[in-house]
């Protein structure tokens, strides 16, 4: 069974995105996407100042199974990046929600309106079984 945090919003493409007290969003993979990748072995990261609208694609993410793309839940600018996700990209595994986010936006505009709560992201995952 996959972990699915209640503060988190989902989106249907399985990345996970957390607005931050000062109104910035953190993003990453959910656990269920790096259960379903497997051994993640390289992450390429966006750059710090790019400017993203919500569903573009950001990054990729590649495993020993599959490459897949990291879309943006949000429209933003990066502000950071995880950059300890170069040497070391197996966190993401291990830790999906904490350790293993993927890059901060600095929100400019539309948060997706079709992101899903923890709740509607766990039926999904379950069709997909």
């Amino acid at each position: 069974m996959s972990e699915i945090p209640e503060n988190l919003k989902y989106a249907e493409s399985h990345e996970w995105l957390r607005i931050e007290e000062d109104e910035t969003a953190t993003v990453g993979i959910s656990d269920y996407a790096q259960q379903s990748l497997g051994d993640i072995v390289f992450v390429e990261l966006p750059e710090i100042g790019q400017q993203f609208t919500a569903t573009d694609q950001v990054s990729v993410v590649e495993s020993v199974k599959a490459a897949s793309d990291i879309l943006s839940p949000a429209t933003g600018e990066v502000i950071a990046i995880n950059d300890s996700l170069v040497d070391t990209p197996e966190i993401i595994n291990t830790s999906p929600y904490q350790d293993g986010w993927l890059f901060k936006l600095k929100l400019t505009g539309d948060i997706n309106s079709d992101l899903l709560t923890a709740k509607q992201y766990a039926e999904i995952i379950a069709e997909e079984d």
